[in-house]
């Protein structure tokens, strides 16, 4: 997925993908100028659409397999 990097909030878990409910990992920001949700599973999906029609792409899928930083040394 192309992605930009855009000053843009960071994606929360009262972010939800438009087209299933989950929580959202991928902001696209259209052309026309609204804005789209969604799960990494549903990004990946629709990525040829999504690439053509969007100005840009915030991906946080990364966070689906990263350990948190608070996390004990026995998670890591």
């Amino acid at each position: 997925m192309t992605t930009v990097l855009t000053p843009a909030s960071p994606l929360t878990a009262a972010d939800r993908c438009d087209r299933c409910g989950a929580q959202a990992y991928l902001r696209v920001v259209l052309l026309s100028g609204g804005e789209l949700l969604f799960c990494a599973h549903h990004g990946r999906k629709f990525e040829p659409e999504l690439k053509k029609i969007a100005a840009e792409i915030q991906d946080e899928t990364e966070r689906l397999t990263s350990v948190p930083a608070t996390s004990d040394d026995e998670e890591r």
